[in-house]
């Protein structure tokens, strides 16, 4: 499928940012400016980065250089979705304890050759997937200890550790991250054809092809995502990775 800059395309995201406009206008959701203004910054942001992939996909060093300022935007998200900008390092630790393990498997069995035109395309995959289940996981977990201090204090009192009592808050909670991608893997080929199997299919690959690079892409995510989630987990445990407000409550 290829899609031409032209004033059709103008027309169809018009319409398309319109009806989520007025969608949150009758709903009450409060977002209408929020669409509009992520819908621009797509629109700039993919322009920049178009050229700047046409240079760095060239040769090996650009492209892990222009991964890892995706993994920098990747973690300064999540930090400022989760309300946790001090803990920045912990985050990045969470979000790499996931990144690396899945592109060094990939790329240390040959089954992708390193190069730019294999690491960029899988290693933005990797990081963003790693940003979305790290942000799923804080905003759950951190909403869950909010709710829950009388149950943190509780487990105090009864003489657990810091790291026990706020586990026994979170402990259930934390594979709520990964449903998404879970139900992702699952329904994969009979609810959703992904953009890696439309991909390869649309580039002139076999059918057998396009599901081996689907199957690698979702198995990847799923493995990196838990690895994330759980070291996310563990620091939280740990008092290294919360919010200030979190951080003050939950003393031991």
């Amino acid at each position: 499928m290829t899609v031409e800059p032209t004033w059709h395309l103008a027309l169809a995201l018009g319409l398309l940012v319109a009806l989520a406009v007025v969608v949150s206008w009758r709903a009450r959701l409060g977002i209408g400016r929020q669409v509009v203004i992520a819908t621009l910054r797509a629109i700039l942001q993919l322009g920049v980065v178009s050229l700047i992939v046409v240079t760095a996909i060239q040769h090996l060093w650009s492209s892990v250089l222009f991964v890892s300022v995706m993994f920098a935007i990747g973690t300064y998200t999540t930090c400022k979705r989760t309300g946790v900008r001090r803990a920045w390092p912990w985050t990045a630790l969470a979000m790499a304890a996931g990144v690396l393990p899945v592109l060094a498997i990939i790329f240390g069995t040959r089954v992708a050759p390193l190069n730019g035109f294999s690491l960029i395309p899988i290693g933005s995959i990797v990081v963003g997937n790693m940003m979305t289940g790290h942000t799923l996981a804080g905003r759950r977990l951190f909403s869950e200890l909010r709710d829950n201090i009388p149950t943190y204090e509780a487990a105090l009192s009864v003489g657990l550790e810091r790291a026990a009592a706020i586990g026994l808050v979170t402990e259930n909670k934390a594979v709520e991250a990964l449903v998404p991608t879970l139900d992702s893997t699952r329904t994969v080929g009979l609810v959703t054809l992904p953009g890696a199997f439309v991909g390869v299919l649309l580039g002139g690959g076999s059918a057998v092809q396009a599901g081996a690079a689907q199957v690698l892409v979702l198995v990847g995510i799923l493995v990196g995502q838990t690895l994330t989630v759980s070291t996310a987990h563990q620091l939280m445990k740990r008092a290294k990775l919360l919010p200030p407000d979190l951080k003050e409550r939950l003393r031991p």
